[in-house]
């Protein structure tokens, strides 16, 4: 289910010198916006939940979601070079499959990291508030990685879907509008913190049985899909 060789060139295109730059923008960002509150206002639990929950969990990690998911093939698929890789005796659901856990690791590297860096800036991971939106955001990255990678797959303008997607439904309904908020990963991803953080500072509107349940459904089931989705592109292209 893993091959190397589409992995190492899907890590070469996602980690490519323009892409890099743009995947480290948010994570120096909120590390320079934690260095100054704490500077600021010193350490204080409240803060560092406002900062990581609002910035890291609910705009960041999405968007480099999105970055990661979509940049895995949807540039492939683009300028037609995925049909050099659909010649290849490979399996269409190996493929998928890689390019899912090269996204991954990359969403998880941007975010988890910058994460607890920031965490352990605002407040030194009082109330473990720290590590537990550093495992939000790696449980997150998996999700967020499967629903963009799918979009990648799907439609050509996947980056504008997916920071629409981003940037409306998660960081905007998925924090403000109660209704939107059962049906986020940022709400899902809460529930895991919730668990692991002390304290009731870290909350979600999702219990964590329905929350575990909802992130593994979704990241199976766009997997999937873009897995037929690729098996439809490569028949296409053979017709």
């Amino acid at each position: 289910m893993y091959d190397p060789t589409v992995a190492r060139l899907t890590y070469r295109a996602l980690l490519g010198r323009r892409r890099a730059l743009i995947l480290c923008a948010l994570p120096v960002l909120l590390i320079v916006i934690s260095a100054a509150v704490r500077g600021f206002s010193g350490a204080d639990d409240q803060v560092a939940v406002d900062v990581l929950g609002g910035f890291a969990l609910a705009t960041m990690v999405p968007i480099i979601g999105v970055i990661a998911g979509t940049g895995a093939i949807g540039p492939e698929i683009d300028d037609g070079s995925v049909v050099y890789l659909l010649s290849k005796p490979i399996k269409r659901p190996t493929i998928i499959f890689t390019k899912l856990i090269v996204a991954i690791a990359v969403t998880m590297a941007f975010s988890a990291i910058p994460t607890f860096i920031a965490g352990m800036i605002l407040n030194g991971n009082g109330q473990q508030i720290a590590i537990a939106y550093t495992i939000a955001s790696l449980v997150a990255s998996i999700t967020y990685a499967a629903i963009f990678l799918l979009l990648g797959t799907v439609t050509r303008h996947a980056v504008v879907f997916g920071l629409v997607y981003a940037l409306v439904w998660e960081a905007l309904f998925g924090s403000l509008v109660a209704g939107a908020r059962t049906l986020s990963v940022q709400q899902w991803s809460l529930a895991v913190a919730q668990k692991v953080g002390e304290g009731d500072l870290i909350t979600s509107d999702v219990g964590l049985p329905a929350a575990t349940i909802l992130l593994v459904v979704v990241t199976v089931v766009t997997t999937w899909y873009a897995g037929q989705k690729l098996r439809t592109l490569k028949l296409a292209g053979e017709e």
